[in-house]
């Protein structure tokens, strides 16, 4: 049985291209930086959790919150394969049960803050928000998008950024958690505008203080899907 079902519905992806260096101590053991055309990639990510279920059951007022999160893409060899995951530098939820969990089991970084989010539809576009308060200040992240969903094209930034299926946790300098994460490929909407308002240094720490006045590389919303987080093996 999978650790945890739910569906992820409109994904918003602010992808920065960053230095490699300062990702170097956040690498779990023997995985390495995944690359887009030579670039190295953090994405601000919000989104929804919607229908969440832990072991199967759905847990009273903990099946439909917000996430967002900070990410990175490496990846890990194995069998002479490699897998392409992610990297958590923060998630941010806004209930307390669902950081503990995390945070207890895979070891991951959860916060716990204050959330909302905003989807609204205006004739052929769709406005998608996310908001947390950090410190008592309100950091948030908009776009302004088309109705009509796309398909992502093959070898694109957008398949980049989202068919990365396995989560990496830096545990120590040798041991690293692994988890499959599984769903359809996605349809993605075209972008007419977006905002970004985050203190980043003050959210994720120093190293990315950089990000708040960065311009991304791009920024995607996608629709999303149902999604599986299956249970962390130990590697090292």
């Amino acid at each position: 049985m999978s650790f945890l079902k739910a569906e992820w519905k409109k994904l918003v992806l602010a992808n920065y291209a960053f230095d490699e260096v300062l990702l170097t101590k956040y690498l779990p053991y023997k995985t390495e930086l995944d690359k887009w055309n030579g670039t190295t990639y953090v994405s601000l990510v919000g989104f929804m959790f919607k229908n969440t279920r832990l072991l199967g059951v759905k847990i009273p007022f903990h099946t439909d919150f917000e996430e967002v999160n900070l990410r990175f893409y490496v990846r890990y060899k194995e069998d002479n394969e490699w897998k392409r995951g992610v990297v958590f530098i923060k998630e941010i939820v806004p209930k307390v049960a669902l950081t503990l969990v995390a945070n207890t089991i895979y070891k991951e970084h959860y916060e716990t803050m204050k959330m909302n989010h905003r989807w609204d539809v205006q004739g052929k576009e769709q406005i998608v928000e996310y908001e947390w308060i950090k410190n008592g200040q309100a950091q948030k992240i908009s776009v302004t998008a088309e109705t009509e969903p796309g398909k992502i094209q093959a070898k694109s930034e957008e398949e980049f950024i989202t068919e990365h299926y396995w989560g990496y946790t830096r545990i120590n300098e040798r041991k690293t958690y692994e988890y499959e994460v599984t769903h359809p490929k996605w349809e993605s909407y075209k972008i007419n505008a977006f905002a970004i308002n985050v203190d980043f240094g003050s959210v994720y720490g120093p190293d990315f203080k950089v990000l708040t006045e960065e311009k991304p590389k791009s920024v995607m919303l996608m629709e999303g899907s149902e999604i599986t987080v299956e249970n962390k093996r130990a590697i090292g």
